[in-house]
């Protein structure tokens, strides 16, 4: 009896202490199945939330304005014309060449804003202009005419001949442009600059060429009789005619011959001067329209 009695509160107290234990593991095992619900809980909210909310960055971009895109344009490059304007405003000069190997140095396109020619500037153009290197073959095809009519027949013919003929040539060239351009100019305080008339008809631009044998410019800027042209004609040609030309050349008359020949070559350069840019803006059109 005993015994049963023992055995039964043993049994009892083994249930008594199984409940508790069994009630505290399944209180453990609820509070696991939280915590790992939890987690999962959070996942799906940061996802909800990423989805909702659209990527700051992203945002900042599309809220600001995208610059506006400009088109650099390449400039279009001057034309030689343009060139030749900007460089005679700079310097009072030109860099023109009729037929594009005669040196135009004193021919202006633009009568206004360019500069006053100071003495220097009037010696240095014309010192420009003589040592180019058409200027010298130029005055070898002049000594080579005055060679095949025997002009001087003192000089002969052969290379001696040729070579006296080239060195009055290229004197008497140089003379003349020094005094009409250069000397006369700085001491009458004239400007030796052609200015080009370049609009009207074919007469009165001729005309306007004529006229520039005998009307000039002055360093100030009014019309005044052209003596450095003039007088420095003359003067080049008595100084020519009696300094290294033949003795039988030393005539009164020949100085007149001299200076009809070098007033006659001034007219025809003043007519080229004129109706060159006009030729040389017909050739760049003709070329444009030519090139496919």
């Amino acid at each position: 009896m005993l015994t049963g009695v023992l055995a039964f509160a043993i049994i009892f107290a083994e249930c008594a202490l199984a409940v508790p234990g069994a009630a505290a593991q399944g209180q453990v095992s609820r509070m696991a199945d939280q915590q790992q619900q939890v987690p999962v809980q959070n996942q799906q909210g940061q996802a909800a939330s990423q989805q909702q909310a659209p990527p700051q960055g992203n945002a900042s971009q599309a809220a600001s304005p995208k610059p506006a895109q400009t088109n650099d344009l390449p400039q279009k490059p001057e034309s030689k014309e343009q060139q030749n304007l900007r460089h005679e405003q700079q310097t009072g000069t030109s860099k023109d060449r009729i037929f594009w190997v005669v040196p135009n140095f004193l021919s202006m396109q633009d009568s206004t804003n360019i500069p006053v020619l100071t003495t220097g500037d009037k010696f240095k153009v014309v010192g420009r202009s003589m040592v180019d290197p058409f200027e010298f073959v130029l005055i070898g095809f002049a000594a080579g005419i005055g060679q095949a009519v025997n002009s001087t027949p003192s000089y002969g013919q052969g290379m001696s001949g040729y070579g006296l003929r080239y060195a009055t040539a290229y004197g008497d060239n140089a003379v003349e442009n020094f005094m009409a351009s250069a000397v006369l100019p700085s001491l009458l305080h004239q400007d030796p600059r052609y200015y080009e008339l370049g609009h009207g008809g074919f007469w009165r631009r001729s005309g306007h060429a004529l006229s520039r044998l005998v009307i000039t410019r002055s360093d100030s800027g009014s019309t005044q009789f052209n003596y450095s042209e003039v007088f420095g004609a003359g003067m080049a040609a008595a100084i020519s005619t009696y300094s290294y030309h033949p003795h039988s050349e030393r005539q009164f008359s020949n100085i007149v011959t001299v200076w009809g020949t070098q007033m006659g070559y001034d007219l025809g350069t003043y007519m080229l001067k004129e109706f060159w840019p006009d030729l040389r803006r017909w050739h760049h059109r003709k070329a444009q329209t030519d090139t496919p």
